[in-house]
Parts: structure tokens; sequence; C-alpha cells
């Protein structure tokens, strides 16, 4: 609560003129802008200029911000929108996630391999890293963008409402059909051919 209030106090600034005050906003936020941007840009040097260019659409936006959400939500939705459309002006879409291959454990489905230090177990554990990853990047863009929120972002359902301009009852089911079809994946491991132990 304290940083978004620090936030509001900083946008206010900025609404009455302060330079310095965007910079603090932009200080607090590049990294996370940036490695969001980052899932859809792969290019360092491109996610850098976007980056840059979301900041820029951000503080021309500011005067008409009126604090209905949180300010990260609001820029988190400028980038986003931002990457979309470098990606439509190069012709290309979003196809793979940069993402922690311990990622698996935010559905807490690696919980069976963690104490298997057996090279088997290993084998297990990257392959149903690489199996989520996967998953993710073959998911509808709505379902990735909603799942990636709430699992890697740690947004709540009211904070991706906001970001993805829909109700909280169409995030939930988006979550849920995204949960349904990454454990669909992750099922296949256990099938005939997998590496598990019986």
């Amino acid at each position: 609560m304290a940083e978004q209030t620090s936030d509001q106090a900083l946008v206010e600034r900025v609404q009455q003129g302060s330079r310095h005050a965007y910079d603090l906003l932009v200080l607090r936020y590049q990294q996370r802008i940036l490695k969001l941007i980052m899932r859809y840009v792969h290019d360092p040097a491109e996610a850098q200029d976007v980056a840059q260019e979301a900041f820029i659409k951000a503080y021309r936006a500011l005067p008409s911000f009126r604090g209905d959400s949180a300010f990260y939500t609001w820029l988190y939705r400028i980038a986003i929108n931002t990457a979309k459309n470098h990606l439509v002006t190069l012709q290309r879409r979003p196809v793979s996630i940069d993402q922690d291959p311990e990622a698996g454990e935010h559905y807490d489905i690696s919980a069976r391999l963690r104490d298997e230090e057996s090279p088997e177990g290993l084998v297990l554990q990257d392959e149903l890293a690489r199996t989520v990853i996967a998953a993710m990047a073959a998911l509808p863009e709505e379902l990735r963008g909603a799942i990636m929120l709430r699992e890697i972002d740690g947004l709540s359902y009211e904070e991706i409402a906001q970001a993805m301009d829909c109700p909280v009852g169409t995030v939930r089911s988006r979550i849920f059909r995204a949960r349904e079809a990454i454990d669909r994946s992750i099922a296949a491991l256990s099938g005939p051919g997998s590496v598990s132990k019986p």
C-alpha cells in the first residue's frame, strides 16, 4: 500500500510538471517492464527500445491518469500494448516465454520430483520445466496473459481484470482453462514411455 501511495504522490507531482518525479517512477519500474517486454520481444536491444517507447507513451498519457487502478497496472497495460504493436509492425507474433525453469513449482507440479536427486529425477525435472514452458507458449494469448499475470507476476484477480480490461469472472475462467491445458500436457509426462518410476 505504501508503494501505491508513493506512486500516486509521484504521479501527482508529474501531473504538476515535475520531470524528476517521472524519472523516479521509471527507475522504480524499468526492470519489471523490460522483463515483461522480453517475453514478447526477444532481442534485448529491441526490447530496450520498446520499453523506452512504453515509458514515453505513459508519460504523455499521465495527465489523463485518474488513479482508478494502481499506477503499475496502468503502466503494465501500456507496455503490453506497445510490445504487441511492435510485433504487429514486424509481422511477428509472440512464440515463446522467457521463464525460469523452476516456474513449474508455481503449479505445485514438481513437488513429487523435488526429492529425487537421481539422474532419472533430474531428467524428469528438466522435462517438466520444458513441458510447462511449451504448454504456456501454446496457449491462446488471452489465457497465456492471464496465467502469467497470476502465477509469475503475482497479481490479484482484480488487478489482472484491470490490466486485461475484462471482468474478474473472465479472468478466473481464463486462468482455470490455462491451468487445465498445462495439466493435460504434464499428465502426458507420466503416460507410456515416460521416465517416471512405477
